[in-house]
């Protein structure tokens, strides 16, 4: 497995190639609504390889000077429960820890709030999002 820090159009149409097969496709949603005002050229995305073939990523972007987002966190079905998610989002901690800023702010699916949990965020179940899709738990990591 190799992780890049997405800095070419090839690599960015990796990321986008796995969140239409493994969060898209998979859960019916449309290419409007998966890509938002927050996907551009400009965007961070981290990809994690398996021999140059695409099979997990998220998306960085800044909220404000201090407060970063992770978004988007997605494996491959096949791919799933072998600790992939895990090394994502650690890189995506160290590159945004890099860039100077003091806070991780990210939405989780509610099935998935212990993962990140387990990752050093932590709930605030006073600000659920209820969306067409998903139920989400606003979570923040200072760094």
């Amino acid at each position: 497995m190799k992780i890049i820090r997405t800095t070419e159009t090839w690599q960015q149409a990796g990321a986008y190639y796995v969140r239409i097969q493994g969060m898209a496709k998979q859960h019916h949603i449309t290419l409007k609504e998966e890509f938002d005002e927050h996907d551009g050229p400009d965007t961070k995305y981290i990809v994690l390889l398996d021999e140059e073939f695409p099979v997990a990523t998220c998306r960085i972007y800044e909220v404000d000077q201090i407060n970063a987002t992770i978004g988007r966190v997605v494996v491959l079905p096949e791919y799933r429960n072998q600790g992939l998610g895990r090394l994502v989002i650690k890189e995506a901690e160290v590159w945004i820890k890099e860039q100077g800023y003091k806070k991780i702010i990210l939405e989780s699916r509610d099935i998935a709030v212990g993962f990140y949990e387990k990752l050093g965020y932590k709930a605030d179940f006073t600000k659920i999002i209820y969306g067409d899709t998903f139920t989400c738990v606003h979570m923040e990591k200072v760094l």
